[in-house]
């Protein structure tokens, strides 16, 4: 069964799940092991200085918005900075869609 309001439109069991290549937008919690700014920067470079008022600031981490294939590269950006990456929590799928 196809979700046409998914864009591109996509078989419904694959909407938020690792083959979920659509543009629709998560709410995501990193939870992260540092204490200065280098995930926001990296979370920044990423999602672009136009997006930088999504990104939420918590005692342990960042909350975004982002397409589910962008999860693994954003962990594997922080991980490379020799960061621990404690959790991720996808929160709720929003009504925005990247771009």
């Amino acid at each position: 069964m196809k979700n046409t309001d998914a864009q591109p439109p996509y078989e419904t069991l694959e909407i938020g799940t690792p083959l979920d290549y659509t543009s629709d937008i998560y709410r995501v919690y990193l939870e992260v092991g540092e204490n200065n700014d280098t995930v926001k920067d990296i979370l920044i470079d990423f999602m672009g200085i136009e997006k930088k008022h999504q990104i939420v600031s918590l005692a342990y981490g960042y909350e975004i918005e982002i397409p589910m294939q962008c999860i693994p590269e954003i962990v594997r950006l922080i991980v490379n900075k020799n960061i621990a990456v404690y959790q991720v929590n996808r929160i709720s799928k929003t009504k925005n869609t990247w771009g």
